[in-house]
């Protein structure tokens, strides 16, 4: 167990997450634009607050998630360093008569995230302005304190120029957070059964099998995908769903892994790693819809798979 580990899990992690697309959105129909290309309610947050929210296609396949943060001004997108590209070229694509602006802030700006049961803590030796709601943001000078997770424990993400980086993060680390590694992260965000895009999200998913709830309004009107979220939905067809899992090995499985019932194919592993908490491997997979509930055993090869939880958080 490394200190990292400990600190997401017990104390304060600090994760440097200064590669992560930072997208500025300007003009009088940002809103507007991105309420119609995301799939939760752009409209109704106000400045200050935020969502999680995903990118489809005409298909309803996932093309890419984000956080969406509204401020006066502008709205702000958060996205994985793999998609930042993706989602302004996407959006781009459907900018035609309307007054929208993208401005891509990933070499300007950083992001250090402090996650852990004591996190807030950390911020607030510092004198940190801490929002109050999943989501909400709070300025801190030059910074701004998302309220944010990348693991599924509590965490605060503090976005901030980049020259400002390193001086933070030895403010923050004297404060009493550690600094965590990427696999520190990854074995705590499958523990809390937190997927990531790239791994557990894919185009090859639709966004009912990865039951991303949290990411979806079903009341907010018309979006790209909508049709086929709705159809799917209405009918209840949907034949493989992303679940939680535990693997009795501390043989870390591939992506990609194949899962049995009874020597029968029944799932796959997206993403897993060695987990002390578990004492095992902890996973997230796509598993057939009748094991896609708590306390259902599956195979990796010999070694039992329970399905911890039928959802990811």
């Amino acid at each position: 167990m490394t200190a990292g580990y400990r600190a997401l899990r017990e104390g304060a992690g600090l994760i440097d997450l200064s590669e992560r697309g930072k997208i500025r959105v300007t003009g009088e129909d940002r809103v507007r634009l991105l309420h119609a290309m995301t799939t939760n309610h752009i409209e109704q947050l106000a400045p200050g607050e935020g969502c999680y929210a995903m990118l489809l296609n005409a298909q309803g396949r996932m093309l890419a998630d984000l956080h969406a943060l509204a401020f006066k001004d502008h709205l702000l997108l958060d996205t994985e360093p793999e998609t930042r590209e993706k989602v302004r070229e996407h959006l781009d694509r459907y900018i035609i008569a309307d007054d929208v602006t993208l401005e891509d802030l990933t070499q300007e700006l950083a992001t250090l995230a402090v996650e852990g049961p004591q996190s807030r803590t950390v911020l607030e030796k510092l004198g940190a302005s801490v929002p109050e709601k999943l989501y909400g943001t709070a300025a801190w000078g030059e910074r701004l304190v998302a309220r944010l997770s990348a693991t599924g424990a509590e965490g605060y993400w503090i976005i901030l120029p980049r020259a400002a980086r390193e001086e933070l993060a030895a403010g923050l680390s004297a404060a009493g957070a550690v600094e965590a590694s990427a696999e520190d992260v990854r074995a705590v965000r499958l523990e809390n059964g937190r997927p990531r895009y790239g791994e557990d999200l894919t185009e090859r998913f639709i966004i009912n099998e990865a039951q991303l709830w949290r990411a979806l309004h079903f009341n907010k009107g018309c979006y790209l995908g909508q049709e086929i979220v709705e159809r799917v939905r209405s009918r209840g067809q949907v034949h493989r769903r992303l679940v939680r899992l535990r693997i009795e090995t501390d043989a870390v499985p591939p992506a990609g892994a194949t899962l049995t019932v009874e020597g029968k194919p029944a799932g796959e592993i997206t993403s897993a790693a060695y987990s002390p908490a578990f004492n095992a491997v902890a996973a997230l997979g796509y598993v057939r819809d009748p094991y896609a509930r708590p306390g259902a055993v599956l195979a990796l090869g010999q070694a039992p798979v329970t399905v911890v939880a039928a959802e990811p958080a």
